[in-house]
């Protein structure tokens, strides 16, 4: 029973009897999350949503960065967006930039610094030596080639970034902090700050990061575990040693850390003031890299020998193996859940919205022994109710909204427990079927939910209408046989004639024009007049939140991430066809805004 009185958050309790004292750890929570009014009942409102990496600009060095963030939640929010929702910011592997899934990254809690717009770091206008070297023949031909390039080159935007990263680093211990390190400026005070805010979550990535450059360098291997015996230990003396003799680069990454978060949340704010009124929606991944800076830090809470994955399903026949650490349970509990705490405040900061990758992990996760397939795993309990309480608590303490990915295998009386704790479902149009296949009616949704017509691991709009992912998974060899290609065939040629007619029975395609978008061999045809239907019948569900992602806007048909795959498909390396300013002065946003907000309304007047 909780002692009467007791706010909301985390508590100690000290106890004594008979001569023996002892401690225990009490966490009070409210009922649900914390639910602002633009997603409470009756609320219909929509959001963009985008891959950060993949916007192209004028400005920007061959990614898109925080900047190029900011300029498209300005936009958003100028077209009565309510959030901006983006791919996972976590931290990857600075050392190494192939490494490039922003769901398989070395840290969840930290940021990856290639989002940096280095034009807008302090003192870039001023510093010479950061002016001599964008002015030099190698910047010029790389980053040429690489904004050249029809996918990102993320090897190029390092070799771009890090330099002068590194001498605006120097300009600014010059600059900002005096001779013995002590801050002597605003800027260095909140360096500082930051530091010690960070902790030694903030020390240990940092010092991560210098290990794992010098061992790369020296050829040692990526992994940590090929290290020496001695660095494998986090606070082993070596470790210390190596981190004051390398004090100056262990500090660049924190400032790395400083920048890129100062950038975010200048992002953020830039939103909320062009009228996002619940800012950013950030994505949160469900595990790390084994070989990775949280692995690294905290070996007792990764379970060795298995990675976490999916079992087989209709979409990926053969089960997903993600090569993710997965959590030991047990450890997590005795630390009385501080890892998972902390990388939900991380990933809540500068943010409106949380979207929990695989929200079926508090509950559950398909784990895979080492050297064995996807389809020899077996699934693993982790303590549901404790992981959900205090995602509640912090949704609170963080004035964050939460919304569960609940795709794929979903254990019953999951969505149950994420109603009643406030959580928002994510509902995807070509899932959402009734028990015949039919499309669910917009009436029909549930209105604790984010509906959106897709997302990063399927088709685009236009690439699932024309078949695009069916074609990779043919060009690829992912199907058993050539029966289970034919099979998917012919299951979206009747998911299209399906479609089309949901359109017509909610009046938004004539029946006589249905057809034209199948030839008369049955061939698809797409063309912007469906896709319009299509969004604004998402937009008339119940669905408290509607998303639009921004390849569905300019009607891209190639997908972010082919799930199954790795270097054969190039996830997380798409651009988008159009620039950021041709996506803010054009007509498609608009028009889309348009017709989310006139759908929005509708289903808010019942």
């Amino acid at each position: 029973m909780t002692p009467p009185g007791l706010p909301l958050g985390y508590h100690r309790l000290d106890l004594e009897a008979g001569g023996v004292a002892a401690q225990l750890g009490l966490v009070v929570v409210p009922a649900c999350c914390h639910l602002p009014a633009e997603l409470g009942p009756g609320a219909r409102n929509w959001g963009l949503t985008g891959q950060l990496y993949g916007l192209r600009s004028t400005r920007n060095w061959a990614m898109g960065d925080f900047t190029d963030l900011a300029r498209l939640a300005c936009a958003a929010g100028s077209y009565a967006a309510v959030t901006l929702g983006i791919n996972p910011l976590h931290a990857l592997f600075a050392a190494e930039p192939l490494h490039f899934s922003p769901y398989a990254p070395s840290s969840r809690t930290q940021i990856d610094y290639l989002y940096i717009d280095v034009t807008a770091v302090p003192g870039f206008a001023e510093d010479e030596t950061a002016r001599a070297l964008i002015e030099g023949e190698r910047f010029a031909v790389t980053l040429g080639a690489a904004r050249a390039a029809g996918l990102i080159d993320y090897s190029a935007v390092a070799a771009c970034k890090r330099p002068v990263l590194e001498a605006l680093f120097r300009r600014f211990q010059t600059h900002e902090l005096d001779a013995e390190g002590a801050a002597k400026s605003d800027l260095g005070r909140a360096f500082r700050e930051f530091q010690r805010d960070g902790g030694q979550s903030l020390v240990d990535f940092a010092v991560f990061e210098a290990l794992h450059e010098h061992y790369c360098r020296e050829g040692t291997g990526f992994s940590w575990r090929d290290w020496p015996a001695p660095v494998r230990n986090p606070r082993s003396p070596e470790v210390a040693k190596f981190a004051t003799a390398h004090h100056d680069r262990v500090e660049f990454f924190q400032y790395l850390q400083w920048e890129a978060d100062r950038q975010l949340a200048a992002a953020a704010v830039a939103g909320c003031e062009a009228g996002l009124s619940l800012g950013l929606y950030r994505d949160f991944a469900v595990g790390v890299d084994p070989d990775g800076a949280e692995a690294w830090a905290d070996q007792e809470l990764i379970a060795s020998g298995a990675s976490i994955g999916a079992p087989p399903d209709a979409f990926n026949r053969a089960g997903q193996n993600w090569g993710l650490a997965p959590v030991n349970p047990m450890i997590l509990q005795q630390q009385g859940y501080a890892p998972f705490i902390a990388a939900l405040r991380a990933n809540m900061r500068h943010a409106g919205i949380l979207r929990i990758d695989h929200v079926m992990s508090l509950n559950r996760l398909y784990w895979i022994p080492s050297g064995m397939e996807a389809s020899a795993g077996a699934y693993v309990s982790y303590p549901f109710e404790d992981l959900l309480r205090l995602v509640t608590l912090e949704s609170h303490r963080q004035a964050c909204a939460v919304i569960g990915e609940d795709l794929g295998t979903v254990p019953v009386g999951l969505r149950k427990a994420m109603r009643s704790a406030g959580v928002l479902s994510y509902r995807v149009l070509v899932f959402e079927r009734g028990h015949d296949g039919s499309f669910v009616p917009p009436a029909e949704y549930p209105p604790l939910a984010a509906a959106s017509v897709a997302t990063h691991d399927i088709a685009t709009l236009k690439g699932f209408w024309l078949g695009r992912d069916i074609a990779w998974r043919r060009r690829l060899d992912l199907y058993p046989d050539a029966d289970a290609a034919e099979a998917d065939e012919r299951e979206r040629r009747r998911d299209r004639l399906l479609l089309l007619d949901a359109l017509v029975s909610e009046g938004l395609l004539a029946p006589e024009r249905a057809g034209q978008f199948l030839s008369a061999n049955g061939d698809p045809a797409f063309s912007t007049e469906l896709r319009d239907a299509i969004i604004t019948y998402l937009a008339r569900s119940r669905a408290r939140l509607m998303l639009v992602q921004l390849e569905d806007v300019v009607a891209e048909i190639e997908q972010a991430n082919l799930p199954g795959t790795t270097d054969t498909h190039p996830n997380w390396r798409r651009r988008m066809s159009y620039s950021l300013e041709e996506l803010v002065s054009g007509a498609d946003l608009p028009r889309v805004a348009a017709l989310a907000k006139d759908g929005r309304l509708r289903s808010a007047k019942g």
